[in-house]
């Protein structure tokens, strides 16, 4: 439950307002019944204490004049008692401001001991000592009634000047009705502050839903729109705010689409463009291929600076020819058209084949090349073509850029997918170009030049295959240390994979001294 309304107050707008909306007008009506109560108690206890201190007063000179006109002959409790029904008669005859009080006579004795009228009536220690000292003082207390039951009561005391030494004159007032009206009082403010309380959540409410509904609705054409429904738009409904937020939102869609739209015709037009003009490429290379081959074979009887443009002639036609086929199969990629030729087949064999193909690179630029494979076969549901150029186009990016350290080919598995690191020790990756190596041409360094011959698309296209795989690509690297590439493939293409067998990681420097072995890779 507590889970719930965490999660409602964290993604609901209305929650949020709507509770803030409660409680703060909950600790307002708090605040205000605790002052209004508080403030009326004392108006009312004001009123009580005034009342009986002008009747303890009067009351006083009639006990006063009753005690010492009763003359010694009777016996003190009597005298007492005398003087007590006196203040209760002039009590009742008083229609002026009739007030409903008990009065208790009593007389402080020695050694503790007292005498009362009523007898027994147990008046508060802390209230007599007060009254001793000669004050008129007043205590609100419990007093008990001759049935056992109790009532709250406010009791006022004051020393007299009688015959009778150390006689004190009590008035035990009734407090029952202004405790029951405190209650009847207390209870409204409750009733009414929930009352209220619930009005203004409904009000906060229905005000909410007026400003949440529209942002709702905006949220799902936002949604819909972002996820290609690009004729969604708002209703546009009066002419406040939230109108002018529609307008606003219709007329931005409005030029998103158009926008969108063209970069659409444009990227079909330059796939369509690039694929057109690579396959009209072909023949006239053809041609060309062949006047080459024919001048190739004659390169015999041809003088120096001939034979040397006729070589020249034919390492550029390869590159031209490896461009055209990248071109094609990136044009492939783009249209969508590309598909895997899946078959089963043992990981360990697009990897050697892809270092029989670049080997001959490693010897050239003498770069050691370490194959880290598993010694049993780990098998995989793949297109070996693709996995094959892509570990392909990885070794031979590594071996170009390995600045004659050595490069490191390992191989790691799990039971989901297959995972393929290439690392070398060479110029590296500054931060930010981890993902700038796969974008298409992209070079790090324009002036250098590449040994292995690349047309700037192997690795873009080795992304895209691995996507077509549904595995990945990505690189890490250091500035002037080395960089990794990783290669994870799905035992399945079908199911993919959620851990990839081996973290991708920059690698070390090297050991300081480290001296290139000078051996031959194929001996590997």
């Amino acid at each position: 439950m507590r889970e719930n309304i965490a999660e409602a107050w964290r993604t609901s707008l209305q929650v949020r307002f709507v509770g803030t909306v409660l409680i703060v007008s909950t600790i307002v009506m708090l605040v205000l019944g605790f002052a209004l109560a508080s403030v009326v108690t004392q108006r009312i206890t004001a009123t009580k204490i005034d009342l009986a201190a002008g009747e303890v007063e009067r009351a006083r000179a009639v006990v006063e004049e009753q005690i010492d006109s009763s003359g010694t002959s009777s016996s003190l409790q009597t005298r007492l008692n005398s003087a007590r029904t006196a203040v209760t008669q002039r009590s009742q005859q008083n229609t002026e401001a009739p007030t409903v009080y008990e009065p208790v006579l009593l007389i402080q004795g020695g050694g503790g001991q007292a005498m009362s009228s009523p007898e027994g009536f147990n008046i508060p220690q802390r209230l007599q000592t007060f009254v001793s000292e000669g004050n008129v003082a007043y205590q609100f207390a419990s007093v008990d009634r001759t049935d056992g039951s109790s009532y709250n009561a406010l009791i006022v005391g004051t020393p007299t000047s009688a015959e009778v030494p150390d006689l004190q004159l009590y008035l035990v007032m009734n407090m029952e009705s202004e405790t029951a009206t405190l209650a009847l009082m207390q209870g409204l403010l409750a009733t009414a502050s929930i009352v209220v309380v619930v009005l203004l959540v409904g009000i906060a409410w229905l005000a909410s839903q007026q400003i949440v509904s529209p942002v709702r609705s905006a949220s799902r054409t936002a949604e819909r729109f972002a996820a290609g429904h690009l004729r969604e738009r708002m209703p546009v409904d009066g002419e406040d705010e939230m109108a002018v937020l529609a307008m606003s939102f219709n007329n931005m869609a409005d030029k998103i689409s158009r926008q969108i739209n063209q970069l659409e015709e444009y990227g079909d037009l330059q796939r369509q463009f690039t694929s057109d003009v690579s396959h009209e490429l072909r023949t006239p290379l053809t041609t060309v291929r062949m006047a080459a081959d024919m001048i190739a074979a004659e390169e015999e009887s041809l003088e120096g600076h001939t034979r040397r443009a006729s070589q020249l002639m034919t390492r550029e036609l390869d590159r031209f020819e490896e461009l055209l086929g990248d071109l094609l199969e990136i044009s492939r990629h783009d249209a969508g058209v590309a598909d895997l030729a899946t078959t089963k087949l043992d990981a360990h064999a697009p990897v050697w084949s892809a270092w029989e193909q670049t080997s001959h690179l490693a010897r050239e630029l003498d770069v050691e090349v370490e194959l880290r494979l598993p010694e049993e076969p780990v098998l995989i549901e793949g297109d070996p073509r693709r996995i094959e150029r892509i570990v392909r186009n990885l070794l031979a990016n590594a071996i170009d850029h390995s600045e004659g350290n050595p490069v490191v080919v390992e191989m790691v598995a799990n039971t989901e997918a297959v995972a393929i690191t290439v690392t070398d020790h060479g110029v590296g990756l500054k931060p930010g170009q981890e993902e700038l190596v796969f974008n298409r041409f992209w070079r790090a360094d324009k002036s250098r030049k590449r040994h292995s011959g690349g047309t700037g698309l192997g690795l873009a296209i080795a992304r895209e295959d691995a996507l077509l795989h549904r595995g990945s690509l990505d690189a890490a690297g250091t500035p002037n240390v080395g960089s990794q590439f990783r290669l994870v493939i799905p035992r399945d293409p079908e199911e993919g994979f959620s851990s990839a067998p081996v973290e991708l990681a920059a690698p070390r420097p090297l050991p300081a001294g480290h001296d290139t072995a000078e051996e031959d890779p194929d001996a590997r």
